[in-house]
């Protein structure tokens, strides 16, 4: 444990526990609201995400918490169930099965994600966290923080809220400006490199500046009510416990508890797995993730927050990616914030109460710029359209709908894209005449079947074929058998056939080194 912790780092672990601490809080409360769920089940997620998750994970950077891919399906179960009680049963359910995808090693289906996909999910998030936030650092705070599809509950999208801006709060857009300031000032080299200024985070020194600032605003100026955090305060010990919901088990059994289980697990799953891919490409140091151990630990997580009022926790990219700008070097940052979030609900809400919404919104933009560089644009148009067609069908597939859906969207088109390449590039067609060379390429799937037969159908009697497998690694049986047919019946239509190392050992299932057969 000490040596996954390595306590030599934990001034930077504890300075980026600190910023991820304060990109956690508005979007704990914000996924809470968007998911129709109490406000304070978002917080209970984010803690046990950060304490309970990180200490039983084995990433050094991930950082898990409530999950915006899930508020819709949240949202939806939590309406149709007779309580929330009943809901959070599902939840406990659905940790327990992540833990069993874990044990029999579900975690695997990680590494077959594209780099092409991934990279555009982390643009994407990028965009969408710049898109979200502008309208917050206007002062316009109608929809809930860590709201991340295109359709927004205000009847709006991500597009057209911005056409709002109009309607701005004037003290609102100076405090998010002035942060905006600290952050970019904050991130230049002659800051960094200062022994003294370099201790202190630019996202808590923008924070400061935005309490500082609406705490000195005159009357007309000053921010309440939604412009700020605001986090349930209990008064005493005794309330605070009172904000704790315990799950109802006599539902268990039921149908819609375990599709909603179900539905909890496999998103949760596919949610994590695609952010623990992406966080260890964002990785400096690029440490590889245990994805098996990772859907162990988000299982605990789930049963846990479940148990005590939590909505479901996934690794979450967005906290991920601003520990890892934040400097963060185990996951000894990743608990640290999960217990700032608790010590600072129990003991100073109040303060956080105070934390405009307007100065947090300058925070996630800036985590956004970083994660949607154009150089990131560049650099993927540079390495051709098989990486970059994915790269900006994935992007735009997650800001039209969401991230999860965009993601496999773009997944899909991946795979396609890749399918299409592959189909055009397997066999090569040199016609010389009345010969014809088939040159096969490394790899000959099912798919190009039809292709191949379309060369055989124009085949004349007196015409002379060459089939040359050379360069092939692999051969679908299909084609083999389609081969050997036409071979077969070439003498019958007087067409010469010449085969150039084309075996049944370039089948993954077949015989031994079965070379087919001319008959003349």
């Amino acid at each position: 444990m000490t040596k996954e912790f390595d306590f030599k780092h934990i001034g930077k672990d504890f300075s980026a526990g600190l910023v991820v601490f304060l990109v956690a809080l508005p979007l704990c409360l914000g996924i809470s609201l968007a998911s129709d769920a109490p406000l304070f089940s978002g917080i209970i997620a984010g803690i046990i995400g950060g304490i309970v998750v990180g200490l039983i994970s084995g990433s050094k950077l991930g950082v898990s918490g409530p999950a915006a891919g899930l508020a819709v399906i949240v949202a939806n179960a939590i309406a149709g169930f007779p309580s929330y009680e009943v809901f959070l049963a599902s939840v406990v359910l659905g940790g327990a099965l992540q833990l069993v995808l874990g044990l029999v090693g579900a975690g695997k289906i990680a590494f077959y994600f594209p780099s092409s996909v991934i990279k555009g999910m982390l643009a994407a998030i990028g965009l969408t966290i710049i898109l979200k936030q502008i309208p917050h650092a206007f002062g316009i705070d109608r929809d809930p923080e860590g709201e991340f599809q295109f359709l927004q509950p205000d009847g709006e999208n991500t597009f057209s809220e911005l056409l709002n801006l109009q309607y701005f709060t004037e003290g609102a857009l100076i405090i998010g400006v002035v942060c905006m300031l600290v952050l970019i000032l904050w991130d230049r080299k002659w800051v960094k490199q200062n022994p003294i200024l370099s201790l202190i985070p630019g996202p808590l020194l923008a924070v400061v500046f935005g309490v500082v600032i609406n705490m000195f605003y005159p009357e007309n100026l000053k921010l309440a009510g939604t412009h700020l955090v605001q986090i349930p305060i209990s008064g005493s010990f005794a309330g605070f416990v009172d904000l704790f919901r315990y799950p109802d088990f006599s539902s268990i059994t039921s149908f819609a508890v375990i599709k909603t289980g179900f539905l909890i697990a496999i998103i949760a799953s596919l949610e994590t797995l695609l952010c623990v891919e992406a966080t260890d490409r964002l990785d400096p140091r690029k440490n590889i993730t245990p994805t098996n151990r990772e859907l162990i630990a988000q299982g605990a997580g789930n049963m846990l927050s479940g148990l005590i009022g939590g909505i479901p926790v996934t690794q979450v990219i967005v906290r991920s990616s601003a520990n890892i700008q934040a400097g963060g070097r185990t996951k000894l940052a990743a608990v640290i914030h999960g217990f700032l979030l608790l010590f600072c609900v129990v003991l100073i809400p109040d303060l956080l109460n105070m934390i405009p919404l307007s100065a947090l919104a300058a925070v996630l933009i800036i985590v956004g710029y970083k994660l949607a560089k154009p150089e990131t644009f560049k650099r993927m148009w540079a390495e051709g359209q098989d990486q970059f067609i994915p790269f900006i069908a994935t992007i735009i597939a997650v800001l039209f709908t969401d991230l999860l859906v965009g993601i496999l969207i773009g997944l899909l088109i991946g795979i396609g894209y890749v399918l299409y390449t592959n189909f055009r590039s397997a066999i090569n067609l040199h016609d010389e005449g009345n010969h014809v060379i088939v040159d096969f390429k490394k790899d000959v799937f099912f798919y190009n079947r039809a292709e191949l037969m379309k060369i055989f159908s124009k085949l004349e009697e007196g015409d002379e074929l060459t089939l040359d497998g050379r360069n092939v690694d692999f051969m679908d049986h299909d084609i083999f058998l389609a081969i050997e047919d036409f071979v077969k019946d070439s003498k019958k239509k007087n067409i010469k056939v010449n085969v150039l190392d084309i075996t049944r050992k370039k089948i993954k299932f077949g015989k031994t080194d079965e070379t087919i057969k001319l008959d003349h």
